[in-house]
């Protein structure tokens, strides 16, 4: 189809306009924003979208507190043990079988649902399921992460065949990017600060040229970016804080506009929050020194017993080639007699590690080992609390994230519109698993199946209130000089569950 052709089906599709008191829903996120930075001064939109609406005080991101991890969450409401999607950074042989994949890059996702039969993603996202029902979508992102939300863009029925997925400044259908270049000029690049608003405003004057669809999501760069080329708390990642809020400003405005503010719901979230890098742990020669065979690429075909380690920031996950429980067992006793380890997950069953399960991370493709670095709530050279150990990816002094700290698990959220509370804070804890389920419910659309997050009903006008508990779990190993203890906060509502944060330490024998 050329793009004039295409052109002209879109507006003619998009313009059937919805009738002027039809719900909608527009979700916004700022990737890696701290719930601690929404003050009046920094995110003065927000801060008023706050006021208007509910705000979560105890929201979470799923574990590993990743861009891909959470992207995923969101679109389908459920944690990597039922997505399969656990890590930004993975090992899968059937997809390349000698190194690590970006589990977030466009031809790593088509080559996995290439293989796996479109189950890349094992659970259909928010937008697959709302095109389904005879409803219209609009993604549009300045990372390659909005993907994750609607890979059958062009697919299935009429609505998928006129739905359009902005990623990074690539396009399904490929027509779509070519007008929005014409209309606005080329995509200015992951790395200019004004590429979030080139996004922004893709999807008001490009996506919504003819109409605002039922659901529509926005996912920002900032301030994730400018924080991991700083620190939280930076001049600089305020200033990048402050450009995501111009851009919720500009979403808010074009919604005004078109007089459909009084009839959208706006959802402001963000995927995980973010820590300061106090140490840069490089771990293959301290692997391999201790007597293991630790590798980051395989090479001469993979022999029983490596290691391929792959770093996550804030976590770094261990594949035993040939799953060897005696080279697992050692991996982990060297692990915890560390002074970086956190929390040590474990596909075995080993003393003194929690199972896979127990973060929602158990996975057929799932590595033999994850651990989470060590924090602390020391803050940087900013004054922003939050400071972890991580990989060799970054320098010290920079920012990141991943971990099971407090920091990095608990992010932001806002909702505010005609189904939302007016002026509420919600003491109950929440979670990037629960809009999906949510927006669903606003939009009387059933799920196809059950998903692991909730609708968040306490915060809506006609909505029942729930309750939460909490509890903390240990996992301890005493060993020659001293004994490993480890220990999880977990929070639940219902049959909903929360990872509040988690550490470790080794304490010496008095």
């Amino acid at each position: 189809m050329n793009v004039l052709r295409w052109l002209a089906v879109f507006l003619c599709v998009s313009s059937t306009a919805l009738a002027g008191d039809a719900r909608r829903v527009v979700v916004v996120v700022w990737d890696g924003m701290r719930p601690d930075f929404v003050t009046e001064t920094n995110t003065p939109v927000l801060w008023k979208l706050a006021r208007e609406g509910v705000t979560f005080r105890h929201h979470h991101a799923a574990y590993l507190s990743a861009t891909v991890v959470n992207g995923t969450a969101i679109a389908t409401g459920c944690y990597p043990s039922s997505s399969g999607l656990f890590a930004n950074y993975v090992f899968q042989p059937e997809i390349s079988s000698t190194k690590m994949i970006d589990a977030g890059e466009p031809s790593v996702v088509r080559k996995g649902d290439e293989v796996s039969g479109g189950k890349y993603i094992a659970r259909p996202t928010i937008a697959e399921i709302l095109r389904r029902a005879g409803k219209r979508t609009a993604i549009a992102g300045t990372k390659f992460v909005a993907l994750m939300h609607d890979r059958g863009a062009g697919g299935e029925n009429e609505f998928a065949k006129m739905s359009s997925v902005l990623f990074q400044g690539m396009s399904v259908p490929n027509e779509l990017i070519i007008f929005l270049s014409a209309l606005l000029g080329p995509f200015p690049g992951i790395d200019d600060v004004h590429s979030d608003h080139w996004t922004t405003r893709a999807l008001i004057d490009g996506l919504w040229r003819g109409d605002v669809p039922e659901y529509s999501l926005l996912w920002l760069r900032d301030p994730d970016h400018m924080e991991h080329k700083t620190a939280p708390g930076s001049p600089e990642s305020l200033a990048a804080i402050k450009r995501s809020d111009n851009c919720l400003a500009e979403i808010l405005s074009a919604l005004e506009k078109r007089k459909l503010r009084e009839n959208t719901d706006v959802f402001v979230v963000s995927d995980h929050g973010f820590s300061t890098i106090g140490r840069s742990i490089d771990l293959l020669p301290l692997l391999n020194r201790a007597g293991f065979h630790a590798v980051k690429e395989l090479s001469g075909g993979p022999k029983n017993g490596e290691i391929m380690v792959v770093g996550n920031g804030g976590s770094v996950l261990f594949y035993v080639i040939g799953h060897d429980v005696t080279v697992t067992q050692r991996l982990v006793a060297w692990l915890r007699q560390s002074d970086f380890a956190g929390v040590i997950f474990s596909r075995e069953k080993i003393e003194g590690t929690f199972p896979l399960s127990a973060a929602k991370i158990d996975t057929p493709t799932g590595p033999d080992v994850v651990m989470s670095f060590r924090w602390n709530d020391k803050p940087n050279e900013f004054g922003t609390p939050g400071m972890i150990d991580a990989d060799w990816n970054r320098k010290p002094g920079g920012g990141t994230h991943a971990t099971l700290s407090k920091f990095d698990m608990h992010n932001t959220l806002v909702a505010a519109g005609p189904d939302f509370r007016r002026g509420m804070t919600d003491e109950l804890p929440s979670g990037n698993t629960d809009l999906t389920p949510t927006i669903l419910s606003i939009l009387k659309v059933a799920a196809p199946q059950k998903m692991d997050g909730r609708v968040l009903s306490e915060a809506l006008i006609d909505g029942k209130p729930s309750e939460s508990r909490s509890e903390t779990i240990e996992a301890v190993r005493a060993f020659d000089g001293g004994f490993w203890r480890q220990y999880l906060k977990i929070s639940r509502v219902d049959q909903t569950i929360y990872l509040d944060e988690g550490n470790g330490s080794v304490i010496a024998k008095p």
